[in-house]
């Protein structure tokens, strides 16, 4: 880890300072949209229109790197990020911020594009799936750090937008002070969803469902918070404690997926998941549940998106992992979009534990469906499983293109020795 951090270290903290301005700029929106009295229907509109660009972004970025080049194209986004972060304080609307949500989220996506096709050409077959678990790691310590940032200014006031803006124009001088740019991408060609639903019924649910349950975490946490009455500092202890579970939790599931049935391990992890939801649902506003709800929902959901692509991985081959990784995040990205839309429309019609009960619903969802896939075919046998690599659901389709090839590796190389 420590060799990955020296030959990368540019990166991961331009990525990390990339990934405190996203997870202010999230969270600070759904507490300021309170404050400007925003429905919680408006504000699952706005945090839903974040994935419709990152969506477009994923699809877009490749031709557009492969016209102008890397350097440009971050650049450029970059330079958009910016801009649109300012621009959020000054334009108070809801259908305004609706339109900067999907400028902003395509961006992010190209960056994140970009910047893991640099990530991928610094590495090799040996480390790549330290350089992605490295990669997770910053990007989770980027977005807690991004709620305690939370806490240095008033909400109602310009300051945070100002300072989420100059954070993000910091964060790309180190990576482009300090990266050549990549081969040029590859035209691949694709699988229809149907082809990858035949490869993997399971994989192509679970990410549809995981898209809603993410969404929900990285869009409606906070506006959850304000809807039940919390305070500043609670809320950004809220959210934080999503993506520390995220961070802890997400090794020994890793070793675990490894070592038994990964059907088995994604149905039980649902389903503990779902439970830590209905906790949530249940705590009548004690912080302390709510603080142990987000834990477990956050640490938990966050392991599934990585074994769901590991378990995609056990029936593809090499040549079909680009294919395969691009249609799993589009799956993906369609329930993301979905997720902010149905929670802001069920807090309206029945309140703030709604926001709870969804997630419980599409964990269990997931988990009664990989009990059912379990009767319809046969375990991958040890030999045919592909190694667990960790990556994010924040992450581009080239990040899963390369946990699967990550995994693949250490297949192969584990069969070598």
């Amino acid at each position: 880890m420590l060799q990955v951090l020296s030959s990368s270290w540019a990166l991961m903290l331009g990525m990390m300072l990339l990934m405190v301005g996203n997870g202010l700029q999230g969270t600070l929106l759904g507490v300021r949209g309170d404050i400007e009295g925003f429905s919680a229907f408006q504000m699952s509109i706005v945090m839903s229109a974040y994935f419709v660009g990152f969506l477009g972004g994923s699809r877009m970025a490749p031709t557009m790197i492969r016209r102008v080049g890397h350097v440009r194209v971050f650049a450029a986004l970059g330079s958009f990020i910016s801009a649109v972060l300012i621009l959020y304080a000054t334009w108070t609307d809801p259908w305004a911020w609706t339109f900067m949500r999907v400028i902003i989220g395509f961006c992010f996506s190209g960056v994140y594009v970009t910047a893991e096709s640099w990530l991928n050409n610094s590495a090799d077959n040996q480390n790549r799936g330290k350089a992605l678990s490295l990669y997770m790691i910053m990007q989770m310590v980027g977005i807690v750090i991004a709620q305690a940032l939370l806490l240095v200014a008033d909400p109602a006031g310009y300051v945070l937008f100002v300072i989420i803006s100059v954070l993000v124009s910091i964060s790309f001088a180190p990576i482009l002070l300090s990266v050549s740019p990549t081969p040029a991408f590859e035209a691949t060609k694709p699988k229809t969803l149907r082809q990858i639903m035949e490869i993997s019924p399971l994989g192509c649910v679970g990410m549809f469902l995981l898209g809603g349950v993410f969404s929900a975490q990285f869009g409606m946490s906070a506006v959850y918070g304000t809807k039940v009455g919390l305070s500043l500092g609670q809320i950004s202890l809220f959210v934080s404690m999503f993506y520390i579970g995220a961070t802890l939790i997400q090794y020994p599931l890793g070793w675990l997926s490894d070592r038994m049935d990964r059907r088995q391990l994604i149905m039980v992890v649902a389903a503990v998941c779902a439970v830590g939801a209905l906790i949530g649902l249940l705590s009548n506003g004690y912080y302390p549940l709510l603080l142990l709800a987000a834990f477990v929902i956050g640490g938990l959901s966050n392991p599934l998106y990585s074994l769901l692509v590991a378990y995609t991985n056990d029936f593809i081959e090499v040549e079909d992992m680009a294919a395969v990784s691009g249609g799993l995040v589009f799956i993906n990205g369609m329930g993301a979009i979905s997720g902010p839309l149905l929670t802001g429309w069920l807090m309206g019609a029945f309140g703030a534990g709604a926001y709870f009960l969804l997630i419980a619903t599409l964990l269990a969802a997931l988990a009664v469906y990989a009990a059912y896939r379990m009767t319809q075919r046969a375990a991958p046998t040890g030999d045919d499983m592909s190694s667990y690599a960790p990556v994010s659901m924040s992450s581009s389709a080239l990040a899963v293109e390369y946990a699967l090839e990550a995994g693949s590796e250490d297949d192969e190389s584990t069969e070598a020795s």
